[in-house]
């Protein structure tokens, strides 16, 4: 399993325009903490926040069709201003090219298991539907007991996906077709609290109100 020891390229720091993305898609393995992190970015930038499991999860845990998905998510991006919360690596050509900046959650491996615990723990002992209208409820039997566990997927997944986007993100030369993309790799909850508070200070700054 991946350590918490950082790959050896340097973090993407973000640029000084900030404040002026309006789309911006916000990634990581399972547990980082997308959705809580993109709805507070959303708020801070003063643009929708969009949730891509919420665009595929059906009723009875069955997913959209791909078809179907890629409609929903090609109709949502199409807005002028939003935080989509979410990979789903084989729609990135789709909500890439729409995308104006790609943040990165890439927190330690133990950091990140422990959140995403935490986070099934309270779900199934809470029994909340996750989704409104899905009737899907996360359980201690689907948490611990089955190959559908969030908690198995963030284990088996994690150091793949962190080489995955590593290689992505961190592209380069005439041949990287997200070379329009600023990127933004965030390693702690302090850098993106701070992220976020900046983006926070600029976007109103930028319209007058401070």
């Amino acid at each position: 399993m991946q350590s918490d020891k950082a790959p050896d390229k340097a973090p993407l720091a973000p640029p000084p325009d900030v404040w002026c993305w309006r789309r911006v898609n916000v990634v990581g393995t399972s547990g980082s903490g997308k959705s809580a992190f993109s709805w507070r970015l959303a708020t801070a930038l003063q643009v929708d926040y969009i949730e891509m499991d919420a665009l595929n999860w059906q009723p009875g845990w069955q997913e959209a069709s791909r078809a179907d998905f890629d409609n929903k998510l090609a109709a949502v991006i199409a807005a002028d201003a939003w935080v989509l919360d979410g990979n789903y690596s084989r729609t990135n050509a789709l909500k890439w090219s729409r995308t104006e900046v790609v943040v990165w959650l890439d927190y330690g491996f133990w950091r990140t298991f422990s959140q995403i615990l935490k986070r099934s723990l309270r779900r199934a002992a809470s029994g909340k539907e996750i989704w409104v209208g899905t009737g899907n409820r996360e359980t201690f039997y689907r948490t611990f007991c089955t190959r559908e566990s969030v908690v198995w997927w963030m284990l088996t997944n994690y150091r793949l996906n962190r080489k995955r986007y590593t290689a992505l993100l961190h592209a380069d030369g005439p041949n990287n077709p997200y070379a329009h993309m600023a990127i933004v790799q965030l390693r702690s909850h302090r850098q993106a609290n701070d992220f976020i508070e900046r983006c926070r200070i600029e976007r109103y700054r930028s319209v007058g109100q401070v």
